[in-house]
């Protein structure tokens, strides 16, 4: 099982923020932190790095449920989204809700898990 799904873009980097944040939002997911892990790298360690951000998205009332169900999954959350610059493009990427809560045995989590990664999976496959 892979802990991501991802899909070339056909479009700029600027543009598939713009799009994933909006696709993200019609799930009814907000971002609660935007990384740009270029200008980071660039400031903490003077390396030049492709452009590449982690936005971290989060849909209140499923991380209210799985705060519910299991009391330190908030050191899982937000669900990851990434944009970044490959040679043959811009990817989008998220990461599986399910994969990254597989080692966590609760049936109530797993249940919310499943829900999310559908939303994350309808999220890329339009962009």
């Amino acid at each position: 099982m892979s802990y991501y799904f991802a899909k070339l873009t056909p479009y700029s980097f600027d543009e598939a923020i713009t799009r994933v944040t909006g696709e993200l939002k019609k799930e009814g997911f907000g971002i609660l932190t935007e990384i740009d892990v270029q200008e980071t790298l660039k400031k903490k360690l003077n390396t030049d790095f492709r452009r590449y951000k982690i936005l971290g998205a989060c849909n209140p009332p499923f991380a209210y449920q799985a705060l519910q169900a299991e009391e330190y999954i908030g050191a899982m959350l937000p669900c990851n989204v990434i944009v970044q610059e490959k040679g043959s493009g811009v990817e989008v990427a998220a990461v599986d809700p399910v994969a990254s809560m597989a080692g966590v045995k609760n049936d109530k989590l797993a249940a919310v898990a499943t829900e999310v990664r559908q939303r994350l999976q309808n999220v890329i496959s339009k962009i």
